[in-house]
């Protein structure tokens, strides 16, 4: 605690922001957003190692912090308090840090599978800033963040055989990998006893079991599904960009859009949310790559 709170007194306003800006790069959007945009544009087999190492990741941390039940720093030092703007983003218990983790996983697989040495040099930067914010914050102890990133540095060396050896042969049992380990930690929470658990971290882990359950099945039906499309990612500059454009207001529109209707027809919030986050890789990884044929390859086209 005493890092947290030296850098309590090192705080002020515009720094307080600029670290509420660069944590951002550890939340759920920036993975989703970044991993698309890869997936439609730039290479899927590198699309696919984004997502399998950013859920078995997230899996992992979740089940992690379930196990430990460590509350967050500012509950056990009353003398510490979170910058204002940054408990909003900070649910379910503290250790492992899950934005560590999802941070070092998604910059971490862009710097290792890039060629380019200034694309490395900005996601190492990345990697060690976005921990780094947490800590600023006062939402994280260095615990939390060391081995949150240490799970995903781990991941990004167990899963890159896997994804990019032997032409790309295990990469559906990578993916089998995933709904394996993701429905163990539905099974997991389902049968925590919820009298001995705080109701709102409870409530945070099942959420995620959950919606990690959907994604991974989604992914799965999505490599099974591109064997037959087999869609390409290259295209002109402005195909690329409607690509991005169109494809990530779809991914919202379901996101948002059938929160509610599936609440009512299923009449589970959980399951609910399993099928609504399923959905969305159906329609970002199936579904809207069927309209990359018609998008010309150049300006000849």
């Amino acid at each position: 605690m005493g890092i947290l709170l030296f850098l309590q007194d090192l705080r002020f306003p515009v720094l307080d922001k600029i670290m509420l800006a660069l944590t951002t790069f550890g939340e759920e959007t920036a993975l989703l957003v970044v991993a698309l945009i890869v997936f439609w544009c730039i290479d899927k087999k590198r699309g696919y190692y984004i997502l399998t190492v950013g859920f078995i990741g997230s899996i992992t941390n979740q089940f992690m912090k379930l196990l430990f039940r460590v509350d967050r720093p500012w509950i056990r030092e009353p003398r510490l308090k979170a910058v204002k703007g940054s408990v909003e983003g900070a649910g379910g218990y503290s250790f492992p840090s899950g934005h560590s983790q999802s941070s070092v996983g998604l910059f971490g697989a862009l710097g290792v599978t890039g060629k380019r040495i200034w694309l490395k040099i900005l996601c190492i930067a990345i990697c060690l800033i976005t921990p780094f914010s947490r800590l600023y914050l006062g939402v994280h102890t260095p615990e939390d963040v060391i081995v949150g990133s240490l799970q995903s540095v781990i991941l990004l060396a167990a899963i890159y055989p896997l994804i990019y050896k032997f032409e790309g042969k295990l990469i559906p049992w990578a993916l089998a990998g995933q709904i394996f380990i993701s429905f163990g930690y539905v099974l997991y929470v389902e049968n925590l006893d919820a009298a001995h658990l705080d109701p709102v971290n409870l409530e945070s882990g099942m959420k995620n079991a959950y919606t990690l359950f959907g994604c991974t099945i989604g992914l799965m039906i999505t490599w099974l599904a591109d064997q037959k499309l087999n869609f390409d990612t290259k295209c002109i500059w402005w195909g690329q960009l409607l690509k991005i454009g169109i494809g990530l207001i779809l991914v919202l529109a379901v996101k948002e859009g059938l929160r509610g209707p599936l609440e009512l027809i299923i009449g589970d919030v959980l399951l609910a949310r399993a099928a609504r986050y399923f959905l969305i890789v159906i329609v970002a990884g199936v579904i809207w790559p069927l309209a990359f044929r018609y998008f010309p390859k150049t300006d000849t086209e």
